[in-house]
């Protein structure tokens, strides 16, 4: 963001898409799609969004629909975004544990189709929803100094998903891709000219932002091994309650949470950053299950429904105090695309996961 390669590359998408809203809508929602599978945080979707949102409703498309749009095209990325891949991975297994449940080996088998169908199914519903509603061009917000920041080389625009690529293609360490891609970054955008004083200063406040932009995040893991051990200790007690009721098969787990993705709203039993946890638990408890078909069933209702599509979601909820949109006219949208994004994954998750072999149990 400091070089203006995230903004590049929107305008230039924008440009390509020209005065046709749906194709615009639906290059934007590839490349916020690309941004975020290598940035994460309220910090970064509240920097990219004050650049998006303006752009689609000066377009004519309504504000309820442009945040949807683009809220969901941020949760497609979260699919292949290596921070949250190791968050999620965490509820699993130990740092050391199933070594070869990379990131590398989930995308392959699981997350490149995962983020292709919610961004297909996204656009698909945004251009249903605008045929169904009428063009406004009242909304005149600006973003921040977006029209007066320079163009990044063409040739940068590569560098948001060097470390996803690095650390899928050749395992390689997801904070050292970070380093490498943001160091290029600033060298070929021309911000480290100054002295080694000033450009250690300007390192040293790029850190500081990124630290205050996902503060909640790593409050989240420090918390995070605390609320594992809780929920082991609560399974027991679960289990003997829901263990009767409980799926005992991998055709049935996908079906029962594709029915009740509705439950992974408002931090339910269904997410991961809800109260998610105590309902592995009791699932791991009842039938041995493979982690990575564990790790795919419960990341629907996290990513899609939490993160895209529900209001208490800290982006989400900026969303629509930036937009003036309502609450539940942004239900209106995001519910019927979670449903039917997650029943499609759900169906992904179950011709690609099942029936793994015994080295992926633990």
């Amino acid at each position: 963001m400091e070089t203006g390669i995230a903004s590049t590359l929107i305008r230039k998408t924008v440009e390509l898409g020209g005065d046709r809203p749906i194709i615009t809508v639906a290059l934007l929602n590839i490349v916020t799609a690309i941004i975020f599978t290598a940035m994460t945080g309220a910090g970064p979707v509240i920097a990219i969004g004050v650049i998006v949102l303006p752009i689609l409703m000066s377009l004519g498309v309504p504000k309820a629909i442009a945040m949807f749009s683009f809220m969901e095209s941020v949760a497609a990325g979260i699919y292949l975004n290596p921070v949250n891949f190791a968050q999620y991975r965490a509820f699993f297994i130990g740092v050391d544990e199933m070594p070869d449940f990379t990131l590398g080996w989930y995308a392959g088998r699981w997350g490149y189709a995962a983020v292709v169908i919610s961004v297909i199914v996204c656009t698909v519903l945004t251009a249903i929803f605008l045929k169904r509603s009428k063009t406004s061009h009242a909304w005149a917000a600006q973003g921040r100094g977006t029209s007066e920041q320079k163009d990044a080389p063409l040739y940068t625009l590569v560098l948001p998903i060097v470390p996803v690529v690095l650390n899928i293609a050749f395992n390689f360490s997801v904070i050292g891709g970070f380093v490498i891609a943001g160091f290029a970054a600033l060298f070929l955008c021309g911000k480290m000219k100054g002295s080694f004083k000033e450009n250690c200063q300007l390192v040293n406040k790029l850190y500081y932002d990124g630290v205050v932009d996902t503060a909640p995040l790593v409050g989240f893991l420090l918390t995070l091994p605390m609320f594992n051990t809780v929920a082991n200790y609560a399974s027991p007690f679960f289990k003997a309650v829901l263990g009767p009721v409980m799926p005992k098969t991998e055709l049935v787990v996908c079906i029962l949470f594709a029915v009740l993705l509705g439950l992974g709203l408002f931090r339910g039993p269904m997410t991961l950053v809800g109260c998610g946890a105590a309902t592995l638990g009791v699932l791991r408890g009842v039938a041995s299950f493979s982690v990575p078909f564990l790790y795919c069933v419960f990341a629907i209702p996290t990513i899609t429904v939490n993160i895209g599509s529900c209001i208490t979601q800290s982006w989400v909820a900026w969303g629509l105090a930036y937009t003036k949109v309502e609450s539940k006219d942004y239900l209106k949208l995001s519910i019927p695309c979670a449903y039917i994004s997650g029943i499609l994954l759900y169906v992904l998750t179950f011709v690609t996961m099942s029936g793994l072999g015994s080295e992926w149990f633990i």
